[in-house]
């Protein structure tokens, strides 16, 4: 059998700017690509219209350019694929592997508190799924949204390098829907059908995504798609041990770019945010292209440590020589002194 080019990406949402927890994804996907002689691919999932901005999108490709996280195909736009979508949920229809529900929001409702009154999980009770209006005969002109026949017996299982075999009993999973009343299709769906068209044989991502992967990994199967493999990373904390936010200091990539860290510093920082070789802490990216590898992953959370980052852009400023360092200083440097001249400033350093 041949093996397959393995091939990486990162799927931001363009609805703010680039934080530290994607600049990490990005990284060890960039990584795992670069060390594989594979692909890296960047897709923005844009679907969230109203949200969605084009200054988002600019700062994400910003950020990482400055990282140095080239990639070999994108920026794909889930927006201008809207068609593919459309086809791959009619082909759901006609397969009986997916089916129109009728069912109102206040119907919806008083099912859900009536499972929760029950003491039961509040799911939908697959009144559409097979009888009524999906024989034959239905009035497809009536508001209606479009779910997905997840297997009702069994368990759904996947690998993640980091966990090993993760399995779901099907009876927990809901029958998801993959298109809305308003014709926009769900996260679930467009995900799934983009990792294989694109062909992504890695998905490295975030453990806050672990729940979504049982309802994928169904809807491969349902599409006839190969699943790729999965590792799901643990969040990163500040030192508090609370999720990494606003109040723990800079907000985004940008931030420290302005704050004159060097992006060698920042790289060498994401990289030790959950992933480890023996004893060393200094890395360049050359290095970690050598050495990074899924396995050498934490299962426990990343602690973001400022002091750290002081302590490694020291590393990487000796390691920069004289003309270097004052080439990269001067934009700084002109804010309060607009006449500096680099080769004075070399001198001086």
């Amino acid at each position: 059998m041949t093996q397959r080019l393995v091939k990486t990406r990162f799927a931001p949402s363009p609805t703010g700017t680039l934080h530290l927890g994607g600049a990490r994804t990005a990284l060890f996907n960039w990584l795992f690509a670069r060390g594989a002689n594979g692909k890296f691919v960047l897709r923005i999932e844009d679907t969230d219209r109203e949200r969605s901005t084009e200054e988002s999108v600019n700062e994400i490709l910003e950020s990482l350019e400055w990282l140095g996280l080239d990639f070999d195909e994108g920026p794909h736009f889930q927006s201008r694929r809207t068609e593919i979508y459309a086809a791959e949920v009619e082909k759901l229809l006609n397969e009986k592997k997916a089916y129109r529900c009728y069912c109102t929001k206040e119907e919806l409702d008083a099912k859900r508190q009536a499972m929760q009154k029950a003491g039961k999980k509040p799911m939908y009770d697959r009144t559409c799924r097979d009888s009524g209006p999906n024989l034959g005969n239905e009035d497809t002109s009536s508001p209606h949204v479009i779910r997905f026949k997840t297997p009702i017996e069994g368990v759904t299982s996947f690998e993640d390098s980091l966990r090993g075999t993760v399995e779901i009993p099907n009876e927990e999973l809901d029958d998801l829907i993959i298109r809305r009343t308003d014709g926009n299709v769900t996260y679930n769906l467009v995900v799934v059908v983009d990792d294989a068209e694109m062909g992504i044989t890695h998905v490295i991502r975030g453990d806050d995504h672990l729940a979504n992967t049982p309802k994928q990994v169904n809807l491969y199967k349902g599409l006839g798609y190969e699943a790729p493999k999965f590792t799901h990373v643990s969040l990163i904390l500040g030192k508090d041990k609370k999720r990494l936010s606003k109040r723990h200091g800079a907000a985004s990539v940008v931030d420290y770019r302005e704050m004159g860290y060097l992006p060698e510093a920042m790289i060498n920082m994401l990289a030790r945010l959950g992933w480890g070789h023996g004893d060393k802490e200094v890395f360049t990216k050359q290095e970690l292209v050598k050495l990074f590898t899924l396995d050498k992953i934490t299962m426990s959370h990343a602690v973001f440590d400022h002091d750290k980052l002081d302590w490694l852009n020291a590393q990487h400023m000796k390691m920069l020589s004289d003309a270097d360092l004052a080439e990269r200083s001067l934009p700084f440097l002109h804010k309060k002194h607009p006449d500096a001249r680099k080769d004075e400033l070399a001198k001086l350093i």
